[in-house]
């Protein structure tokens, strides 16, 4: 049954017509699938009243004034980052007592919300003008110049690092059975790191890196892995060879080195992981791995490259053929960040 609030004023109106025709409550309650109760008080407002829409109520007045909640999202936005409490401050200043959850609410209404952060790299003036540079000439470039890039990047992942955060459902008073108990091991457990390349055939070689990575390591990976995996990848004559801007990847030997072997490089902006596609896959990477809950070094690095080897080819060629969108993304933000 429905209330009187929930009520069109249409179906009121239609309810004192057909009472003014003669029928009574409980035909009315019939009629209209109400209960005579609802019937009953509709009829009774319109009798005592001469109309059947439901006055606006006053209300418990509000605490913060408009002028308060103006100043209030006019701070927040010249700074995001400002907590309730310091409005909370704010306003008690001016004699206004508030729980935060009142300023919440209010800012709710003028749709300002608090959500994490997100990560990004710092980019200085130099590095968006880069990024926006590097957008606007790869823009135009066909799907046959895409399929043709060795996409190569590091990463590094910890034993226990990816249970950060984690959620657990669990009853009243059972915070310490094993079940619910995250495994925390001093400085993570340890961790690897790792190099990858992968191309539109789909992943190359995923090798460990010993040590401290320097130019002279580095290098020697590229000799051992690159061709191999252009090979395996069935690249053709003319692939090209992506890399970031780390120091040990553009120094001077690695450059010779490069020249040596004929690499065609993929000139790239610095700060700019958002245009690597390699770096989904390593999220991807370490989703699986950690589902499998390796439990030392020995097991994280040979569960890395069962799970490289699984990744489809398909979702390489998905991230390809939409790499243009990060191309305008880029080129709307001016060179900035962007969501990828």
């Amino acid at each position: 049954m429905g209330s009187q609030k929930q009520l069109s004023n249409d179906l009121k109106t239609k309810i004192v017509h057909h009472h003014g025709l003669g029928e009574g409550y409980r035909k009315l309650s019939q009629r209209f699938k109400l209960s005579v109760s609802t019937v009953r008080n509709i009829l009774r407002k319109w009798k005592t009243t001469g109309s059947v829409q439901v006055k606006a109520r006053s209300g418990r007045p509000r605490k913060i004034s408009d002028r308060q909640k103006r100043r209030m999202v006019r701070t927040v936005r010249v700074n995001p980052q400002t907590s309730t409490k310091d409005l909370q401050h704010h306003l008690a200043a001016d004699g206004v007592t508030v729980h935060r959850s009142t300023i919440r609410r209010t800012l709710h209404k003028e749709m300002l919300y608090a959500r994490v952060m997100q990560r990004k790299p710092f980019l200085r003036p130099q590095h968006k003008q880069s990024r926006l540079r590097y957008a606007q000439a790869h823009l135009d470039k066909p799907a046959s110049f895409w399929n043709k890039v060795l996409w190569t990047d590091e990463t590094k992942i910890e034993l226990f690092g990816h249970n950060k955060g984690r959620y657990a459902w669990r009853k009243k008073n059972t915070a310490f059975q094993e079940k619910h108990l995250l495994p925390t091991v001093k400085y993570g457990g340890g961790s690897i790191m790792l190099w990858g390349c992968v191309a539109s055939a789909g992943t190359g070689n995923l090798v460990k890196v010993e040590g401290r990575m320097d130019s002279t390591q580095y290098q020697q990976i590229l000799e051992t892995n690159v061709q191999e995996s252009v090979t395996k990848l069935k690249l053709r004559r003319g692939w090209i060879f992506q890399q970031d801007n780390d120091p040990k990847h553009c120094s001077k030997s690695t450059k010779a080195f490069m020249q040596r072997n004929k690499y065609n490089v993929l000139e790239w902006p610095s700060q700019s992981p958002d245009l690597n596609i390699i770096e989904n896959l390593w999220c991807e990477l370490k989703r699986a791995v950690h589902a499998r809950k390796p439990s030392n070094l020995n097991e994280l690095e040979m569960f890395c490259k069962e799970e490289w080897s699984k990744i489809p080819s398909t979702t390489i060629q998905t991230l390809i053929g939409t790499y243009r969108k990060r191309l305008e993304a880029v080129i709307s933000a001016k060179g900035g960040s962007t969501k990828y």
